[in-house]
Order: structure tokens, then sequence, then C-alpha cells
């Protein structure tokens, strides 16, 4: 895909390959579409245990660090719903060196915030919040000009968004208008009834990935697995990288 765009900026391939797309900010807590903030975690702090190991409890799986449980900053005891989640906990945990990074440990900061939800917002308003999104979703603004791009956004998210109108049978459409694409209510209604499939855990997680690519569109094609990871941050950069590849354009 990348490189019949890069050819349609170009007229050829670029000379330097594409930036990668930059890591989450060190330290910030993702914000939700609600405005809800998950936990900043400290920056830095001496690793104070030798040994991670999880086990079983009742409330689900637990990570021990030496022989001290894993509390969320709220100080309740910290539990995932499943093993493969907590091995992945576990790890981040034990990656650390002499220094714990907790800006890092992604996985940890979600898990916290899923368990002590601190912004105190029920399920319903995690799945309206996620719904809203779609009023601004980044692939349904496009551009007049410069033509390069408005072509670029055009072969490369209408497909997204024809697979979307097909697979939960909606309108959705696009715009070049400041006030965005006018969203049919029953399209909204149709998110909704799909997001209250997810329990709790699901509803932050997919949050977390809304914020991220500024997309409810994007992230529904990344969970419904129809396009990779990578390919769903390339999209949701479009503009960024045609503007990289415009200035590097300017000094080959």
């Amino acid at each position: 895909m990348w490189c019949g765009c890069r050819r349609l900026l170009w007229g050829r391939s670029p000379p330097a390959r594409l930036p990668r797309p930059p890591p989450a900010a060190a330290g910030s807590g993702p914000v939700g579409p609600g405005g809800g903030r998950a936990y900043a975690p400290p920056a830095e702090r001496k690793r104070f245990y030798q040994n991670v190991s999880i086990s079983q409890g009742e409330g689900g799986f637990e990570i021990n660090l030496d022989h001290r449980k894993l509390k969320t900053p709220q100080a309740k005891l910290f539990t995932v719903p499943s093993e493969a989640l907590a091995i992945a906990v576990a790890t981040e945990w034990d990656s650390q060196k002499d220094t714990i990074k907790f800006y890092t440990m992604h996985l940890t900061t979600l898990c916290n915030t899923a368990l002590d939800n601190p912004t105190q917002r029920n399920k319903m308003q995690l799945i309206r919040a996620a719904v809203k999104f779609l009023e601004t979703d980044t692939v349904c603004y496009r551009v007049e000009e410069p033509a390069a791009l408005a072509e670029l956004q055009k072969n490369e998210w209408d497909p997204v968004v024809a697979w979307a109108e097909k697979r939960y049978n909606v309108a959705i459409g696009s715009s070049t208008s400041i006030l965005g694409p006018n969203i049919p209510a029953s399209t909204k209604e149709t998110f909704v009834s799909h997001l209250a499939s997810y329990n709790m855990w699901a509803l932050q997680g997919i949050e977390y990935v809304i914020t991220q690519l500024k997309s409810l569109i994007l992230s529904m094609s990344l969970i419904d697995r129809h396009i990779t990871v990578e390919k769903a941050v390339l999209l949701s950069r479009l503009e960024e990288e045609y503007q990289g590849l415009c200035v590097r354009r300017q000094y080959r």
C-alpha cells in the first residue's frame, strides 16, 4: 500500500523510508473521548524487587513482586481476568532494570485504569464517549487541496469506510466541511449496540485504541482484524506522512 502512496506523491520511490510513528508520550495516561484520563504514573523509581511471578486468586490472576502482591494506585489488589494479560503485565515489570520506568508500562497503566476507574464512568458512558468520536473521526475529514493529498485520502480511507458501512450495515460517509460529516442517528445507535457486547475491560482497551488512532472506524477495523496494527497507525497518520514526504521532496 505505502509503496503505491509514495509513488503517487513522488512519481517514483522516495530516497528514504517513511518516518516511524512516534511512541506514546512518556508518563501520560490516555485521554478518553469523554475527557476522562487514565492514570499518569510517576516517571521512575528504583527497582525494589528481584522476582516477578503470577498466581491465580479468587478474583483472577495476580502479579507478585517477590512476596508482595501488586496493588493499584487506589490500593486495590491488582487482578486481571486472563492469564495471558497477567503474563504480559508481569513481563513489563520483569523487564525493568535498576530503575522502574513506569512510562514504558502501558498495560499496567491501562489495567490500573480499568480496576480503579478513576473517572467513575459506567459502561454506557464509555460507549457513548467512544461513539461520539464518529463526529470527528479522522477518516471522515477530507481535504480538497492539495489534490495529491485529497487523492491519497480517497484511495486509502474510502475502502476502510466502505468496509465499515458494509460490516455494520450503516451509513457513514465523509466531508470536506470543517463541521465534519453528518452521521445518522441510526449509525450511532448501531455502534452503541455493538459496543454493548463488550465488557468493561474490553471497552477500556477500545477507548485507548480510539484515542491513539483518533478514529472509531479504524479502531473497529483493527479489532475485527480487517487491517493490521501497522496499517491502522499509518492510516491514522496519513496527512502527517504526506507532509513528511513533501518536506523530503524539497530537499532531494
